[in-house]
């Protein structure tokens, strides 16, 4: 390390002023930052000290990221051989092979587009890279179908970077979550690469073809016909997977969101290192149960029947509340706030999942829309504490 860090001190003026590439520092702090901890440090006056900067809060995400990250890889490559009938002859590790090789490429298109869109901004206007795209390129290829082709990712991923974070004036100060604006945006503007189909296409290779019976429909998308009135409750229910193959995740669905077993231990991850908000995780879960069993009671379509509790694994239902709802930029800031904005995001998630079958995935549109108003559920809160405490001092 010590190598590398002369390395870095040796190359570190031609990047700064009366050097070769002075328009180009704030780029090269990006990476000198990344390798290492800045030397800038606080030796006088009173100030708020902390061991966890940005960037390590940002890795502790990634890590909890990890689990499901690893789990998307294999579940790819394991759909795949089924579609084909290979399943018994592949193992564990010729499937996580295939699904690494179809995964890692957009990992990679997502990191480079949204890290070159923010290294310009950062030099146009001379103002730091920050570590906030370090969580984001890692969310937004696991909240994709596998079959999203590569220049959708990069598009995707440089309408979010501008749109939702460098209007607002960069990491910090955006007012959606980027990730999910990503998946929104492809979402709407190309609806037929997200019909639920997610391994049949591009997963395939010449000479291969589907075995007989196989259906490359995801559990949502079952719920979704049988929302719009095209299968009965029982087909639905006969099509659906079991509660454990849901929790544990071998079922089609897009890369990061299929196996419930592995978001929670990332949600262990991230409330143990204090990162995510167990406020919220809990609030979305009780509010999407709570609208469920609601709804289970004026039950007009078959999906409305559904359970309640296999809303919670339906989709990207667990994903969201876990790892897109606690995006501390974007939510509630307020303790009470956080219940609310939590049990809001639940509420509408499944309130959309049922009642509207062309956007069964509720949970995106309902994370969005809170995000805009969790300011004005902090707003009130704040007034209500302001006149609760008002009270006590007149009444004192």
């Amino acid at each position: 390390m010590k190598a590398l860090n002369n390395l870095v001190n040796k190359i570190k003026p031609n990047f700064e002023k009366g050097g070769k590439f002075p328009k180009l520092y704030r780029t090269f702090e990006a990476f000198e930052t990344f390798l290492f901890v800045q030397g800038n440090v606080t030796r006088k006056g009173s100030h708020i000290r902390d061991a966890i900067d940005m960037k390590r809060t940002m890795f502790f995400v990634i890590i909890a990221l990890i689990p499901a990250m690893i789990f998307g890889m294999w579940n790819v490559g394991n759909q795949h051989y089924l579609a084909i009938g290979l399943e018994e002859q592949k193992g564990i590790i010729d499937e996580f092979i295939f699904g690494f090789l179809k995964v890692f490429p957009i990992i990679v298109v997502t990191y480079v587009a949204g890290l070159a869109t923010e290294f310009v901004f950062a030099t146009m206007r001379d103002h730091e890279v920050n570590e906030g795209f370090l969580v984001s390129g890692m969310l937004i290829p696991l909240t994709l179908p596998v079959t999203t082709p590569l220049w959708m990712v990069a598009l995707a991923t440089i309408f979010a970077v501008i749109i939702g974070k460098e209007v607002f004036g960069g990491t910090g100060m955006n007012i959606v979550n980027p990730a999910l604006l990503a998946r929104a945006f492809l979402f709407f503007a190309y609806p037929a690469y997200f019909s639920g189909e997610v391994y049949i296409y591009t997963t395939l290779q010449e000479g291969q073809a589907l075995i007989d019976g196989f259906s490359g429909a995801t559990p949502l998308a079952v719920g979704a016909l049988a929302a719009g009135g095209e299968m009965t409750y029982n087909e639905m229910y006969n099509a659906m997977p079991s509660i454990m193959e849901m929790f544990i995740g071998n079922i089609p669905g897009v890369i990061g969101e299929t196996s419930a077993l592995a978001i929670l231990l990332g949600a262990v991850i991230l409330v143990a290192t204090g990162v995510g908000s167990l406020r919220i995780m809990l609030s979305v879960f009780v509010g999407g149960f709570l609208m469920a069993s609601v709804l289970n009671i004026f039950a007009v379509n078959p999906l409305m029947e559904l359970p309640a509790y296999y809303h919670i694994f339906l989709g990207g239902f667990a994903f969201g509340a876990v790892f897109m709802a606690t995006d501390p930029v974007t939510a509630s800031q307020t303790g009470t706030g956080k219940y609310i904005y939590g049990l809001l995001i639940g509420i509408i998630a499944i309130l959309i999942r049922v009642l509207n079958p062309a956007y069964p995935e509720g949970i995106m549109l309902a994370i969005l829309f809170m995000n805009i108003f969790a300011p004005l559920i902090d707003h009130y809160v704040i007034q209500a504490n302001i006149k609760r405490r008002l009270k006590r001092l007149k009444a004192a």
